[in-house]
């Protein structure tokens, strides 16, 4: 059999477009390669090769999945168990009681894993308004970790990753985002000037909500191999089955995210309309508070609704309990509908109790509105 090599993207005479790299980048190359990626259900190889143990050295399903979110992101990458895993290994870089911003409206998660590591004396946690960006650029001249989300969960607040990046910085100062919501197709925070880009693959990437998987990207050598060294010695590492799930998903991702935010736009419009609605929180609305820089920095405006019921949580309850297609559960960016009352959940009190989170999927938009209108039409009262 010839030998195979790894492209992280296609050879061509032009820079492909990201649509492109989604489906040629990761790809094994050369006369015999195969034209689907392996998968590949090995922990141990045999001696003499360039891999000798799975934890350690990694699989050429891993691989595959590392060449093409980076690709995307810019950067390398390296891939873990879950976002939450891949959240993790970015926390333990920090310096022993350094400070981590966060803002005010993040994912629960980053939340708890701040909250948790301070109460150890890890580090010192502090949240900023995702808006004010004058302050987001002071924490970045002395904080050891600026966390951003871009737009946030699930209030969808855009922070000016631009600017902030140009902020001057502290010397071990270290910007992260969040990039799960926006995805590679409409942000690239390295390109902004971020250190790490870190996204769920869980969500848009895997797309099915069949798989646990997470990524982060970056340009620095040095932060890359440190987060494999923990990787590994944590044991975050990433299954080869989820690693394939996901490289197939993100095949079709730019088409799926393309129907999705577009049915997202036209779901927004109307529920703003609904008299049952009282707000709606989306970045492609004028009337959205960071709609202008949504427009200048994003390249879509995603596929996530907030919107808050009128009559308060028993309503947006009624609202959950009475979809049929839209289904009742928690994550998004797969390729069904998902809604929840997020303010049903621990840890989201800064959340207007009415509001409802809508994932949008590729389902036909008249379907989708037709669920939604009937179900904000059923009141408990």
């Amino acid at each position: 059999m010839l030998p195979v090599s790894r492209a992280s993207h296609a050879p061509h005479d032009r820079e492909l477009a990201l649509a492109s790299r989604l489906v040629a980048s990761g790809r094994t190359r050369g006369e015999g390669a195969p034209l689907s990626d392996p998968l590949v259900l090995a922990s141990t190889f045999l001696h003499g090769g360039e891999r000798a143990y799975a934890r350690s050295e990694g699989t050429p399903t891993w691989e595959a999945l590392e060449a093409l979110v980076g690709s995307l992101e810019g950067g390398e990458s390296v891939a873990f168990a879950s976002g939450m895993a891949a959240i993790a290994a970015l926390f333990d870089e920090l310096a022993p009681g350094a400070e981590v911003v966060l803002p005010l409206d993040v994912y629960q998660g980053v939340v708890e894993l701040a909250q948790a590591g301070e109460a150890k004396g890890r580090w010192r946690v502090s949240r900023v308004a995702l808006e004010n960006t004058e302050a987001w650029k002071r924490a970045a001249a002395t904080a050891g970790m600026v966390w951003l989300e871009a737009p946030s969960n699930p209030l969808l607040t855009v922070a000016d990753v631009r600017a902030i990046a140009a902020a001057e910085r502290g010397r071990d100062t270290r910007l992260v985002v969040d990039n799960t919501l926006a995805t590679s197709l409409n942000l690239r925070p390295l390109e902004l000037g971020a250190d790490a880009s870190v996204q769920s693959a869980t969500k848009f990437l895997g797309g099915h909500s069949d798989l646990l998987a997470g990524v982060v990207s970056a340009k620095s050598a040095a932060l890359v191999e440190s987060l494999r060294r923990t990787r590994t010695r944590t044991g975050a590492t990433p299954g080869a089955l989820e690693c394939l799930l996901t490289l197939r998903g993100a095949r079709t991702m730019a088409l799926r995210l393309e129907r999705a935010q577009a049915s997202a736009a036209v779901l927004a419009a109307r529920l703003a309309l609904h008299p049952r609605v009282e707000r709606v929180r989306y970045p492609g609305l004028v009337s959205h508070p960071t709609h202008a820089l949504a427009r200048e920095q994003l390249g879509g405006f995603g596929a996530l609704i907030s919107f808050d019921v009128r009559g308060g949580a028993p309503e947006a309850d009624a609202v959950c309990r009475n979809v049929r297609l839209v289904r009742h559960a928690t994550s998004f960016g797969a390729v069904e509908s998902t809604l929840e009352r997020r303010g049903a959940l621990a840890g989201q009190s800064h959340l207007p109790p009415s509001l409802v989170r809508l994932g949008v999927g590729i389902e036909d938009v008249e379907d989708l509105w037709a669920d939604l209108e009937r179900a904000l039409g059923e009141s408990v009262g």
